[in-house]
C-alpha cells in the first residue's frame, strides 16, 4: 500500500520541455557545439551535471561548462519561463491524491529558485509536503539521489512509494531506489521507451491519470 507518490515537474506537470530544450541547443550552439534540437531534446529530464557530458569532451566541459550552463539558466528565465503552462488538472489530480491519504512531494532536477516558480505554474505551491531539486543532491537524475533524497525527507523506504515522471530518467532512478515508476506521455517519450525504463503503467498525461485514478496503480495498491 503505497505511503506517497512522488512526482517529477517538467513534462510531467508542466509543458516545459521543447523550452528547455530550446535554451539548451542555444547555448550548445553558442559555444561552438554542433548538436541539434532533437539531440537536446532526448536529453531532458537529466540535469546539467549528466547532459552536459553528453555532448562535451572532458576538456570542453572544465573550459566553458559551467559558463554554458550558467547561460543556459538566465536565456531559459528571460526568454522560455514565461511561455510555461501546467498541464490540465494537475491540481485535481494532487487533490485526488491527497484525498486517497496518499502523502506527497516532487522530485526534480531542477534548481531550487526554478522549482519553486515551477510549483507556482502549476497551482501545486500548498499541496506537496516534500520538495527536492538538484541543489540538494550530488548527482541528478538517471542518478538516484533525488528520490533516495525524497524519500529520506518522508521518512520511507522505496517499496512504500509510486513515482510518476514522463521520462526513462525517472523511472531509471526510480527502480535503483525501489519505487514503482507510472510514466506519462506528456513529456514526448514514446510508451516504448517508459516500459524499457521501467513504468509499471503508462498514461497520455496527468489529465489521463486523474481520470483513471480508481483503476491507477495508485489505488488498486491501496486495495491489494
Amino acid at each position: 500500500m503505497p505511503k506517497a507518490a512522488i512526482f517529477d515537474v517538467d513534462g510531467t506537470l508542466i509543458d516545459s520541455v521543447d523550452l528547455h530544450a530550446l535554451a539548451w541547443h542555444e547555448a550548445m550552439v553558442k559555444f561552438g557545439h554542433d548538436v541539434s534540437f532533437a539531440q537536446v531534446r532526448s536529453q531532458i529530464g537529466k540535469g546539467g551535471d549528466k547532459l552536459i557530458p553528453v555532448f562535451l569532451s572532458e576538456a570542453e566541459q572544465k573550459d566553458h561548462g559551467e559558463e554554458m550552463e550558467a547561460w543556459r539558466g538566465n536565456r531559459f528565465k528571460s526568454a522560455y519561463l514565461p511561455l510555461v503552462r501546467p498541464f490540465s488538472a494537475v491540481p485535481d489530480l494532487l487533490r485526488r491524491i491527497r484525498h486517497a491519504g496518499i502523502r506527497l512531494a516532487v522530485a526534480s532536477s531542477a534548481k531550487k529558485d526554478e522549482l519553486a516558480t515551477y510549483l507556482d505554474i502549476a497551482g501545486i505551491a500548498n499541496l506537496a509536503e516534500v520538495t527536492t531539486c538538484s541543489d540538494d543532491v550530488q548527482q541528478s537524475k538517471p542518478a538516484p539521489d533525488i528520490f533516495e533524497t525524497a524519500l529520506g525527507k518522508l521518512g520511507i523506504t522505496g517499496s512504500d512509494a509510486v513515482a510518476i515522471g514522463d521520462t526513462p530518467y525517472d523511472a531509471v532512478a526510480a527502480r535503483k531506489t525501489g519505487i514503482t515508476t507510472i510514466g506519462v506521455l506528456s513529456g514526448g517519450f514514446t510508451k516504448d521507451e517508459l516500459r524499457r525504463a521501467g513504468c509499471a503503467e503508462i498514461y497520455p498525461g496527468p489529465a489521463a491519470l486523474f481520470a483513471c485514478f480508481e483503476n491507477s496503480l495508485l489505488a488498486m495498491s491501496r486495495t491489494a
